[in-house]
């Protein structure tokens, strides 16, 4: 049943797809690198989630998709949508979305795929920068709140710490990545309400946990 009026996902966001992502993500990630993955166990088994990942470097994105426990749907900025790697993308069920606009689309899919019980996976900086936290868009809130499903924080650490010999875009090949998934946690107040107050106090109350993740996650870790 689909919670709170959030319809179901489009096919082209469809479990299938994401699966199969997970699969090429596996192949490529546990190839190239060595991720080192704690805590993915906290990453419920079933039902709705938003995974919220810090951005700090390309591979980000593709490492939690090859480490999550379970198949990924996610909110990809429109500028990767191009020549072959748009309908790539669209066929392992992630979604384009338009940044500079509210983008209803973007919005209606992925509401459908916590709708359908899915993963989706988000960028709460909006954009590749420092990896900290630092500046949340109110995007992660308003999906959290308006679908009810729990934030899963996950920190994703060494993607940026050196550059590759060979390509220096990349972090050195056969380097240690470590990806952390926090607690599972609600974002609302339980009120249900989706007021710019609300969703604002939400906000905050998101960075506030994630940013604490981080932290964790470094000390365990080292990095």
């Amino acid at each position: 049943m689909s919670p709170k009026g959030v319809t179901p996902a489009p096919a082209s966001a469809s479990e299938r797809g994401a699966a199969i992502g997970r699969g090429i993500g596996i192949g490529l990630m546990h190839g190239l690198w060595k991720p080192r993955v704690l805590g993915a166990w906290r990453v419920p088994a079933s039902g709705p989630v938003i995974l919220a990942v810090n951005h700090a470097h390309n591979i980000d994105g593709p490492m939690l998709m090859a480490t999550s426990p379970r198949p990924v749907h996610f909110l990809i900025k429109k500028e990767a949508f191009i020549g072959p790697l748009d309908p790539f993308l669209r066929a392992i069920g992630q979604l384009k979305v338009d940044r500079s606009v509210a983008d209803r689309a973007a919005i209606t899919d992925a509401l459908g795929v916590l709708g359908d019980g899915g993963v989706l996976g988000i960028f709460p900086e909006g954009t590749r920068g420092e990896g900290d936290f630092a500046s949340l868009r109110a995007g992660l809130a308003y999906f959290a709140v308006r679908s009810g499903a729990p934030i899963v924080p996950v920190a994703v650490l060494g993607s940026t710490d050196r550059r590759g010999r060979l390509i220096p875009a990349l972090p050195p090949l056969r380097s240690r990545v470590d990806v952390v998934f926090g607690d599972a946690f609600e974002a609302g107040d339980g009120t249900g309400r989706r007021t710019r107050k609300a969703l604002d106090d939400a906000t905050a109350r998101i960075q506030a946990r994630l940013t604490v993740h981080l932290e964790n996650a470094r000390r365990l870790t080292g990095r």
